[in-house]
């Protein structure tokens, strides 16, 4: 009987699959404790005395560290050896098993101190820091101790070791689990038979489930159903030993008189019955736990203690199957798939997958089937993707076990009548094997489930669960090629096409042992059985398809769908086994099935992947090369001469040709230039013929769109090969200028095809004009190349204008102009994307000119001027032109971006007159694109001083260029740009403002000084916005004067030493990682000190060599004091935003500042005047009476908060724009 009053022990078996091991060996320290090294073992006696052996005992820890009458560790001070069971296990620095041993000994020697010790164990690892002592065992009943023990546990704190995160802890719970399982496992064959200690800890265990604190009861569960776990491993062992004796004991009984052995039998009826009692009593233990704590805590409030008993139960069922795998313990795992917690659910349908994947289990699971499939089924919808995913693998496996079942019922059906019958079914193959009819359903769930539109992530998901169907080619080959019988179910078209696709799917997957795009982390490396797998599936699909594909290619030769996937299968063959297997006879087949379909076709998906069979089979490694480069230059020869004649019929008849004409040279045209995309075919020169066409196409005028844009690709291919045996070889000079000379008469038909009135004519023109100037570009001689510098080409003048224009013409429209020139067809959302995804090439191939500086950068002015009306289709484009224009040339970009705006402006004054309404959305438009530009310079500004001061020069120019008609009291016609230029103030530096109103002051009379009107209020903004923070310096411009307290330069420090000049060899301390953002109000006051430097050439102020002499002045190293800088008071942005545009601008100029660089400091005075400012003007909110900051937000806030509203495009590109970049290359 199992005492309820007694403290109890907590159980746990190793999680790695110890408990699902059976023992059968004997304990070391039990062995000791008989004394007997054969005859029968006995059981163990409550308090036996241990016989003395002359084997030394081992100290357990609780002996190595001492220990006072009361129970209590002794305490061995910091560092010292650990000294209670707690401390040992969460070290786990030794042995399980020794540990185990030690605390036998112990028990061995008192088993009281020794519980103790174990109900101490239980209590710590809870997280409780009360201790149970002797006196509280010996006199308190078991609920007392839990309620002493619940007075004394620590609340302020919701963790415990079984919770707590952090490396101490991170093996915590399998050392637990692992310590219970060996415990049992040890003392399986006496301790645990003594009624006392497992009485002991069972009792335990179930008074601390029952707790109120979620640390005992969750700590108490997992040690139970762990110790259910390891007694159940000991049950199978009894079992097992039961068995064995009692078919010892039929042998020994059945055996003549004679030659029977009477003590045998008797002995062996001992130890049968002895075993029996062992049985009753493990039973009786795990009838204990299971109905007074397992069946309390599958349905804790706890997700967490409801999921380890369910996954527990499963491996009860799967260990024992004989007494636990029924409906009274079946319907615990069936009504927990109910559970409102995904993390349960999973742990029950993973608890079931087990089960049904052994197919001994499948009579017992018939009920459960029938009860719970439905639920089974619905859970294949579940919420929770990862539940979802197992519930799929759960009901694949429901199905095959139906489907057994049912082959099953059929065979003892027929048997009857023919014994032979249920072998005949088990040799079935091809289609009429069990896979045909499997293989049929899933081509049919592929087309009508319209759950998924390519069969590649199809295949992916069932590959883990379903290999051996996938993986049946000999059963689909069968489908496809033969015919069906009577009675069988025809395949349609769709169904074949599907199943084609599936099958080059599956070969693929076989093939490349990694899943499609989209699908894991990246290619993974390949275990030693991975790949010894996926050579054996190459192999085994090469055998199969070398013979099978040629018939597959003869059958659905006109098919053109069918043709393209199944060509894509040679590219996953073996190729050695043509040559090693001798099938010659089988290459020479397919060859002629290919040629046959390139003769039918003239799509160029079906060419394109003819020419790539064509390139595989030509590799140089394997010895079939030969042979295919004969059949390939046959195919090409007989192209080639039916091209030229086609070509000299339509040359010849001009105007008059007819449908005849266009349409031989149309498909033998598409056929060379798709080989020509994959080999080298320079020797049959293309060249000339397809100049031909274009030249007349261009001079007539007549040339049939569809030819000009093939002449034009198979052009371009030419040309590209020519180049790759120059650059492989050793070229001449003459070789140079023909390459020369062919490339500029390709340029000049390609500029000239930009007017042709076909837009698929120009776009391929374009691009292909822009590819070329990339190729034969300054680039082309980097590397050691410098004999190709007459193959360079540099676009002119005409030619850049002719491709913006272009851009501007064809990327840049609305979406009505985009509708009226489709000629009125009704477009879908599909045709939509297809035709932004070809304008968003044609913008990315002109941005490339720009970036590798072919294209003058001023050419991009254009282009960012659509940067905010286009945001959604481009904006991902454009920023990346920017910034890498502003790495190749930060002036220069400046200067561009303020030209863009200087168009804008330039086109609103067309539209509306020199009166600007200053409140209209045109030039807040322009104003906002302004804004945005100044966002992209990032928080540098000492990087970026002379590009913005550059900026705001020409700004000023531009704003003062023409003087107004009426007289000078009359604003400039400009002036109103100047409001659009305070957008950019903020990133200039402080003593960078005063040198720019100097500038500005330039061009201002007394008059312009003193005028309040509106017509003059961009003047008045633009002035307040460069004074802002700029009357408190301590610097001054002019005479290079300053009041700071910066330390004297040492006479031996040069100017290039100068922080200045050295921005770029240093970065913020602590990089930028989040930085804080703190209210500017909160700076101190800046320091008093006095630094003479000498007075400088004198130049009138405000005249602009006082601008040019004092920006160099702030840029020689002369001048200490820069961005870093104390000031008197805060600096405030002067644009005004709402809280969301500001998290936006965060966002944007974030993104483009990925390094903070400041200036380096040789000593303590230098770093504290240059110390890091991380505030940013964006998001501060200027008001008349309050500052506010978003001092609170991080910069990982404002980040997921503007990209939550970002563009569509940006987040089809969410890869990141370089990678789309260097994928355009």
């Amino acid at each position: 009987m199992i005492n309820s009053e007694f403290p109890v022990l907590q159980d746990s078996s190793n999680e790695s699959g110890q408990g699902d091991t059976v023992s059968l060996s004997l304990s070391v320290s039990e062995l000791d404790d008989t004394g007997e090294g054969k005859g029968k073992k006995k059981r163990g006696r409550p308090g036996r005395p241990p016989q003395a052996t002359n084997k030394k005992a081992r100290k357990s820890p609780v002996d190595k560290g001492g220990r006072r009458p009361n129970g209590m560790a002794q305490q061995n001070g910091e560092g010292g050896d650990p000294t209670t069971l707690f401390e040992v296990v969460k070290l786990g620095k030794s042995a399980m098993q020794s540990v185990v041993d030690d605390w036998i000994e112990s028990y061995k020697q008192d088993r009281d101190m020794a519980l103790l010790d174990l109900i101490n164990f239980f209590i710590q690892c809870s997280g409780c820091k009360g201790t149970v002592r002797i006196e509280m065992f010996r006199n308190m009943q078991n609920a007392e101790i839990i309620r002493k023990m619940t007075e004394e546990f620590d609340e302020d704190s919701g963790d415990y070791p079984l919770t707590i995160a952090g490396p101490q802890w991170k093996k915590f719970r399998y050392n637990f689990c692992e310590f219970i399982g060996v415990l049992i496992r040890q003392c399986q064959y006496s301790i645990i038979y003594d009624e006392y200690m497992m009485d002991t800890v069972i009792s335990l265990l179930t008074g601390l489930s029952d707790s109120q604190v979620r640390a005992f009861r969750h700590t108490s569960t997992l040690a139970a159903m762990k110790l259910m776990t390891a007694l159940v491993n000991v049950a199978l062992n009894l079992s097992i030993n039961q068995d064995n004796t009692q078919r010892q004991y039929e042998a020994e009984r059945n055996k003549v008189a004679g030659k029977r052995a009477t003590d045998k039998l008797e002995l062996l009826l001992e130890k049968r019955k002895e075993l029996q009692e062992n049985q009753d009593e493990i039973e009786n233990m795990m009838n204990s736990i299971f109905k007074g704590i397992f069946v309390h805590r599958y349905r804790d409030a706890i997700a967490e203690i409801r999921a380890i008993c369910i996954e527990e139960i499963g491996v009860w069922m799967k260990l024992y199957s004989d007494a636990f795998l029924n409906d009274s313990y079946l319907k615990y795992v069936g009504w927990t798939l109910h559970d409102r917690q995904g993390e349960v659910r999973l742990k029950c349908l993973k608890a079931l997958q087990t089960l049904y994947t052994n197919r001994g289990l499948f009579p017992k699971l018939e009920l459960f089937t029938n009860r719970f499939k439905d639920r089974i089924v619905s859970m294949t919808l579940d919420k929770e993707y990862d539940v979802a995913v197992e519930a799929i693998r759960l009901v694949t496996l429901i199905l095959l076990f139906l489907y057994l079942v049912m082959t099953l019922f059929v065979c003892r059906l027929f048997s009857r009548h023919d014994p032979q019958a249920e072998e005949a079914l088990a040799k079935r193959r091809g289609r009429n094997s069990p896979n045909g009819n499997l293989i049929r359903m899933l081509v049919l769930f592929f087309l009508e489930s319209e759950l998924h539109e390519h069969a590649a992530y199809l295949v992916d998901s069932l590959w883990d669960s379903s290999q051996e169907l996938l993986k049946d080619w000999d059963c689909m080959i069968e489908l496809l090629l033969e015919e069906p019988v009577q009675g069988e179910e025809v395949l349609g078209d769709r169904h074949e096409s599907a199943l084609i696709e599936l099958m080059v799917c599956t070969i693929r997957q076989a093939a490349e042992a990694h899943p499609p795009v989209g699908r894991g982390t990246g290619k993974r490396v390949l275990t030693a059985k991975e790949k010894k797998t996926q050579v054996d599936d190459k192999n085994k699909l090469t055998e199969h398809f070398i013979i099978a594909l040629p018939m597959l290619l003869s059958k659905y030769q006109a098919d053109a769908e069918k043709v393209a996937n199944l060509l894509q299968i040679p590219q996953y063959f073996d190729l050695e086994v043509y040559s090693s297997g001798r099938m010659e006879k089988h290459l020479d087949a397919l060859l002629k099935q290919i040629r046959v379909v390139v003769e039918k076709h003239t799509e160029t998906e079906v060419l394109e992947a003819c020419s790539k069979t064509y390139s595989i089979l030509c590799s140089e490694e394997y010895t079939i090369m030969n042979r295919v480069d004969i059949a390939r230059s046959q195919l090409i020869d007989e192209l080639t001469d039916r091209f030229s004649h086609s070509v000299e019929d339509l040359l010849q008849e001009g105007d008059e040709a007819d449908d005849d004409d266009i349409y031989n040279v149309l498909s033998s045209l598409k056929k060379l230039t798709a080989f020509h995309n994959a080999h080298d075919l320079t020797k049959w020169d293309l060249f000339k013929n397809c100049y031909r066409l274009l030249k007349m196409g261009i001079e007539q005028g007549s040339m049939p769109e569809q030819i000009a844009v093939q002449a034009l690709q198979c052009s371009h291919y030419s040309i590209l090969w020519q180049l790759v045996r120059i650059t492989e070889g050793s070229p001449s000079k003459d070789d140079l200028v023909a390459l020369r000379r062919v490339v500029k008469s390709f340029l000049a038909v390609c500029q000239q095809c930009l007017s042709n009135v076909n837009t698929p004519v120009k776009e391929q023109a374009f691009m292909l004009l822009c590819d070329l100037l990339m190729i034969f570009s300054h680039q082309l001689t980097t590397g050691s190349r410098e004999a190709l510098q007459p193959l360079v080409f540099n676009p002119d003048n005409t030619l850049q204008s002719e491709l913006l224009s272009f851009v501007l013409d064809h990327v840049f429209i609305d979406q009505d102009d985009e509708n009226q020139s489709m000629e009125g067809d009704e477009e879908d959302e599909a045709n939509k994307i297809e035709a932004l995804h070809k304008r968003r090439n044609l913008l990315a191939a002109f941005s490339k000119l720009i970036i590798y500086d072919i294209v003058d950068m001023p050419a991009a002015a254009d282009i960012f001027k659509h940067y905010m009306k286009y945001y959604n289709d481009y904006g991902d484009i454009i920023k990346e032109t920017l910034s890498k224009t502003r790495q190749t040339d930060k002036i220069q970009c400046a200067k561009t971006l303020i030209l863009s705006l200087q168009q804008l402006f330039n086109e609103l004054v067309q539209d509306q007159g020199p009166n600007l309404d200053r409140t209209s959305s045109h030039v807040s438009g322009i104003k906002e694109l302004a804004r945005r530009f100044a966002l992209t310079f990032g928080l540098d500004q000492i990087k970026t001083r002379e590009a913005v001061a550059t900026l705001h020069k020409d700004g000023i120019d531009f704003a003062f260029k023409f003087p107004n008609p009426k007289g000078a009291e009359y604003p400039p016609p400009n002036l109103a740009f100047l409001e659009v230029l305070c957008e950019f103030s903020s990133k200039l530096l402080r003593q960078d403002k005063k040198t720019v109103h100097s500038y500005l002051e330039k061009f201002m009379t007394e008059y312009m000084m003193e005028r309040r009107e509106d017509v003059w209020l961009p003047l008045i903004a633009y002035r307040n916005s460069l004074l802002t923070g700029g009357d408190e310096d301590r610097m001054s411009v002019t005479t290079g004067s300053t009041t700071s307290r910066a330390s004297t330069v040492p006479a031996d420090e040069s100017v290039d030493g100068s922080w200045v000049m050295r921005n770029d060899t240093i970065q913020t301390p602590g990089g930028l990682q989040t930085p804080q953002l703190t209210s500017t109000v909160l700076r101190e006051n800046p320091r008093q000190a006095a630094e003479h430097i000498p007075e400088q050439d004198s130049s009138e102020p405000g005249s602009e060599p006082d601008y040019i002499h004092n920006f160099n002045l702030l840029t020689s190293g002369h001048f200490r004091r820069g961005l870093m800088e104390d000031d008197a008071e805060p600096i405030f942005e002067d644009v005004m935003m709402s809280s969301r545009g500001q998290l936006e601008d965060m966002n944007e100029e974030f993104e483009d500042t990925m390094v903070i660089d400041l200036p380096p400091s040789r000593n303590r005075r230098e770093r504290a005047e240059l110390r890091p400012d991380f505030f940013d003007s964006t998001a501060i909110i200027e008001d008349d009476s309050v500052s506010i900051s978003y001092a609170n937000s991080s910069l990982y806030d404002c980040v997921i908060t503007a990209e939550s509203k970002s563009p569509k495009w940006k987040i089809l590109h969410k890869g990141g724009k370089k990678a789309f970049f260097k994928s355009l290359m």
